[in-house]
């Protein structure tokens, strides 16, 4: 009996365990099932995250690339715009400046201009003015009281000669040939009398007029056309005494007064001739 209880025992310890073992294995295998499908929601998602870390590490390295790239760009276009800041800022300056000098060239031109027509206004002021003071001569002549039928048109009578102011200057010689020209000779004056006619006469000019005497050679003596020496008592030559000239050393009235200069030079001058005193009624 013993004998048997041991063998009993020892079989149904054996059973008991592979009951046990058995009854083990399935709560195993429940434990295997419930691992393997907690890894089949867990693998795509993972997988899924990790494409999508992929994706946006391979996007964030495009985008600093195209950042960088529009930077450099940006950089570029910003040196360009500063160097044709500086060029344009150049041609500014440079465009100022031309307009600076051209402006004080203008202002030169303006004042050059202004002071040419100032001179010119001045000339033809002072032409007008002798071109007026010749026609009062001429009109004074006309309406002298001494004018009358003796003398031709133009003429100014005083005792027995007719005497003519020329309307244009000249110098000595062509006055000469002038007067020759009108059948007359140059002014000549031996009297007090005569030398006072002549000094109202021309009272209203101020212009200097020949006369028909000059500085002879080889006496270097003043002589007149005809011939006839100078009456120191009637006149004295204004300055050097006698003035000499390589042209000649001619004399000329203004004012009432006789001076002496240079034949070539040009002055109005006075032509005399005899006055027709048969037609005097």
């Amino acid at each position: 009996m013993p004998g048997m209880n041991l063998e009993m025992t020892f079989d149904d310890l054996k059973c008991k365990t592979m009951q046990d073992q058995l009854g083990q294995k399935p709560n195993e295998e429940k434990a295997k099932g419930l691992h393997c499908l907690s890894s089949w929601w867990w693998c795509p998602a993972a997988v899924t995250l990790g494409i999508l870390c992929l994706g946006l590490l391979v996007t964030t390295a495009m985008l600093i690339l195209q950042i960088s790239q529009v930077s450099d760009l940006l950089k570029q276009q910003q040196a360009n715009l500063t160097h044709q800041e500086n060029v344009l800022e150049g041609q500014i300056l440079a465009q100022k400046q031309a307009e600076k000098t051209s402006q004080e060239s203008q202002r030169e031109l303006k004042a050059m201009i202004e002071t040419l027509a100032q001179k010119l206004e001045e000339k033809s002021k002072q032409q007008m003015e002798l071109h007026l003071q010749n026609l009062n001569l001429q009109e004074t002549l006309k309406k002298a009281v001494n004018f009358s039928g003796p003398c031709p048109q133009d003429w100014l009578w005083h005792a027995e000669s007719c005497y003519l102011f020329s309307s244009a200057p000249s110098n000595w010689e062509k006055s000469h040939e002038n007067c020759l020209s009108l059948d007359a000779q140059m002014l000549t004056i031996n009297s007090t009398d005569d030398l006072e006619f002549m000094r109202q006469a021309s009272a209203h000019s101020s212009f200097p007029f020949w006369m028909g005497l000059s500085l002879k050679k080889p006496k270097n003596s003043w002589l007149w056309e005809d011939g006839s020496p100078l009456k120191t008592h009637v006149f004295s030559l204004q300055g050097a005494a006698s003035p000499t000239h390589l042209s000649g050393t001619c004399a000329y009235i203004q004012r009432g007064k006789v001076f002496a200069d240079n034949c070539i030079l040009t002055a109005f001058h006075i032509c005399q001739k005899k006055a027709n005193l048969l037609r005097v009624q």
